[in-house]
């Protein structure tokens, strides 16, 4: 969207505004198949958590059915979300990674 204003006599510049873009949340689903283990390590690999944060993540996950790993860009959550569901497939973890716009 772009608006014309009026700068001099006869003199025009143009304005832009961007929205910013919406975010959207990366979200684990529990499951009872997937190891403790393994969502603490995808945590941190994937979502930069230190291990006392997917320690406690992991537990909420566990415990509420879901846990928010992070909040990005659509293609940022896009792309962890693929990386999650390929280490999961690559571990023979049924791990399912969801995302929610905000």
């Amino acid at each position: 969207m772009t608006q014309t204003k009026t700068i001099t006599k006869g003199a025009t510049r143009q304005e832009s505004k961007y929205k910013k873009p919406h975010l959207w949340q990366v979200v684990l689903l529990n499951d009872n198949y997937t190891s403790f283990e393994f969502v603490v390590h995808i945590l941190i690999t994937i979502f930069h958590k230190s291990m006392d944060e997917a320690h406690v993540l992991t537990l909420q996950i566990h415990h509420e059915g879901k846990g928010i790993c992070g909040t990005y860009t659509y293609d940022v959550a896009e792309t962890k979300r693929a990386e999650v569901l390929r280490l999961a497939k690559q571990g023979q973890f049924p791990l399912h990674c969801k995302l929610y716009r905000e």
